[in-house]
């Protein structure tokens, strides 16, 4: 039977209309959390959920990019990657797209203490801001 270990939640905006933070091809962090494993026992599993909320007007098709990586700087380990592609609606028309992703980290080395961000960022050239609600959750699990 699974066993909680630890559960944790990175609220970086709860409401519309923050951060208000323009998008471009350079990830931008927007949720980081650890999680306590000391206690764990095998097979070991974390479950995540991000949300992430983003505006523009797009007159071009534009990709928007979710990664979620654990551990931190150059030596994080890429565990997931979603590619959403915006909706093209036209000319001033502004679109309102929340992007929720869940993922998975299946017997992830446990040295006690894992660690994981969020990044967002969009391909192409239109102007897509970061509007929230931004949301990062996790929570771990073992035999």
């Amino acid at each position: 039977m699974a066993r909680l270990i630890d559960s944790q939640i990175s609220q970086n905006s709860g409401s519309f209309g923050a951060p208000n933070t323009v998008l471009d091809g350079t990830p931008q962090l927007f949720g980081t959390l650890g999680l306590i494993t000391a206690g764990a026992g095998p097979n070991l599993r974390v479950i995540l959920n991000a949300t992430v909320t983003i505006g523009s007007v797009l007159t071009v098709l534009t990709p928007a990019v979710v990664q979620i990586f654990r551990g931190v700087g150059p030596g994080a380990t890429l565990i997931y990657t979603a590619v959403t592609t915006l909706p093209l609606l036209g000319v001033a028309a502004l679109t309102t797209i929340p992007i929720t992703v869940t993922a998975a980290d299946f017997n992830p080395p446990n040295p006690g203490f894992l660690t994981y961000q969020a990044f967002v960022f969009v391909g192409g050239v239109a102007v897509v801001t970061r509007i929230g609600p931004e949301s990062f959750n996790a929570t771990a699990y073992s035999d």
